[in-house]
C-alpha cells in the first residue's frame, strides 16, 4: 500500500490541537508513511503541515462577526476546494469549523465523488438543528464523534459514525504540578489562587475581560489575599496581559500547556469562558464557574434554536447544573462573584464538583486502552482502505 495522502482542515485553536494529535497518531500507525496537506495552526504545522493559508482567517464566531468578512471567506472556500481537487488526496479530514468545512466538502463532493470525506467532531444535532444530520449525510463518508451518545443521531440517517473519545484526555491535564507552580512563581501554599481563563478568541476576550475585572474587585473584599493566574494563548496574550495589569488583585499571566495545567493544579477555583476549557477543568478536577457573552444579535438568534438546557458540556452530559453557568444577561460581575465566592469559601461545594466530574471523565475516554487520537487515526485509515470504522463501546 502506498503512503496515504490526507488533506486536513482545522479552523480554530481547538481544531488545531485535534489535528496535530491526529497527525501524530497517523504517523505512528503508518510508521511515518503518510503525507499531509491542508490548513492548520501552529500545532499542526509543527507536525509537518504546510498550511495553505493562516488558520486564523477562519477563527470566527457568530453571524454578526462573520458578515463583514464573508467575501474573503468565500474566496478561501473556493481556493481550498480547488487545492483538494488538484492534489487528489486519499481522504479529506475536516475538523470542527462546520461553516467553512462543510462548504468546502460540498464543492469537493460535487466535483469528485472518489475522494473520501471524513469530518471530525460531530455537529451538535442533539442541541440544535437536528435536521443537519440528514444534510451532512448527503456529502460525508464518515464522521468521527467525541461523545458516546452521538453515533445514533447520524447512523439513523445513513451516515457511519465512530465514537473515538475526546482528545482532550491526551493533554495530561490531570498531571499538573500545583506545588511546583506555586514555588516557581513565588506564591505561598496558603494563598487562595483563582485560575481565570477568558477564552482563546479575540471577540470573547474583549467581551469578558471587563466583567472579570469587576468580579475580582468584588471578590477582593471577601478574600483580601486572593491572587489570580491567567493562562492564555499567543494571539490574545497581549490583550490579556494589558488588562490583567489593571486588575485589583495580584495577577500572573502564563502561556503554554504545562504552565496552564500546573496553574490549574495550583488553583482553588476557576472562572472560565465557556468552551473546551470547561472539559480541561473537569479533567483537572478544578471546580469552576463558567461565563460567556456573545454579540447580542448572535445570542438572539441562537436562543430560538438551542434545544439543550446548558452551555457547559459537563452539565449537558450529566443533565444537571453541576458547574455554575452565568451566560449573557446573567454574566454580570455581581452574579459571577457570588458563584465564585461560594466555591472559594465552601469546601463541600468544591468537593461536589470534583466528585461529579469523575463520570464525565470516563465518558470522554480517559480510561481507554487507546487514546482518542489513535482510535481516530485507525478509523481514518480503515475508511481509506474501504473497511469501515468500528466504534468504541461506551455511553451514558
Amino acid at each position: 500500500m502506498t503512503a496515504p495522502f490526507i488533506f486536513l482542515i482545522a479552523g480554530e485553536p481547538s481544531g488545531d490541537v485535534l489535528g496535530a494529535r491526529l497527525m501524530a497518531a497517523l504517523k505512528q500507525a503508518t510508521g511515518g508513511q503518510v503525507r499531509f496537506a491542508g490548513i492548520g495552526g501552529e500545532r499542526m504545522m509543527a507536525e509537518g503541515l504546510d498550511s495553505l493559508f493562516p488558520m486564523e482567517e477562519l477563527t470566527l464566531m457568530g453571524l454578526a462577526e462573520l458578515l463583514p468578512r464573508l467575501p474573503g471567506l468565500i474566496r478561501r472556500i473556493d481556493q481550498t476546494a480547488a487545492a483538494i481537487l488538484s492534489s487528489k488526496p486519499d481522504a479529506v479530514v475536516t475538523i470542527d469549523a462546520p461553516d467553512f468545512c462543510f462548504r468546502v466538502l460540498k464543492k469537493v463532493r460535487r466535483a469528485d465523488k472518489g475522494i473520501r470525506l471524513i469530518h471530525y467532531v460531530a455537529p451538535t444535532v442533539w442541541a440544535w438543528r437536528p435536521g443537519r444530520a440528514r444534510k451532512i449525510a448527503a456529502f460525508l463518508d464518515h464522521l468521527l464523534v467525541l461523545l458516546p451518545f452521538e453515533p445514533p443521531y447520524f447512523e439513523a440517517v445513513g451516515l457511519p459514525a465512530t465514537f473515538v473519545g475526546h482528545s482532550i484526555v491526551e493533554a495530561g491535564v490531570e498531571r499538573g504540578d500545583g506545588p511546583a507552580f506555586r514555588a516557581r512563581h513565588g506564591i505561598a501554599p496558603d494563598v487562595p489562587l483563582l485560575c481565570v481563563l477568558p477564552g482563546s478568541r479575540r471577540s470573547e476576550v474583549r467581551l469578558l475581560l471587563p466583567d472579570f475585572a469587576a468580579t475580582l474587585a468584588i471578590l477582593k473584599q471577601r478574600h483580601p489575599g486572593l491572587h489570580v493566574v491567567i493562562p492564555t494563548l499567543g494571539k490574545v496574550a497581549a490583550a490579556v496581559t494589558a488588562a490583567a495589569a489593571q486588575w485589583p488583585v495580584p495577577s500572573l499571566v502564563v502561556q503554554g500547556d504545562e504552565e496552564k495545567y500546573d496553574a490549574m493544579a495550583a488553583s482553588r477555583v476557576a472562572l472560565a469562558a465557556s468552551g473546551t476549557v470547561a472539559l480541561e477543568l473537569a479533567l483537572a478536577r478544578l471546580p469552576a464557574v463558567i461565563a460567556y457573552r456573545i454579540h447580542p444579535l448572535t445570542f438572539y438568534l441562537y436562543r430560538r434554536l438551542i434545544r439543550v438546557k446548558y452551555a457547559n458540556l459537563v452539565n449537558i452530559m450529566l443533565d444537571r447544573m453541576l458547574v455554575p453557568e452565568r451566560l449573557q444577561q446573567d454574566c454580570t460581575p455581581e452574579k459571577l462573584a457570588v458563584a465564585v465566592d461560594r466555591l472559594l469559601s465552601d469546601p463541600a461545594a468544591r468537593r461536589e464538583q470534583v466528585d461529579g466530574v469523575a463520570q464525565v471523565a470516563r465518558w470522554l475516554g480517559q480510561d481507554g486502552s487507546q487514546t482518542p487520537s489513535q482510535r481516530a487515526a485507525d478509523a481514518v485509515l480503515r475508511v481509506i482502505a474501504g473497511a469501515g470504522a468500528p466504534g468504541l463501546s461506551g455511553g451514558k
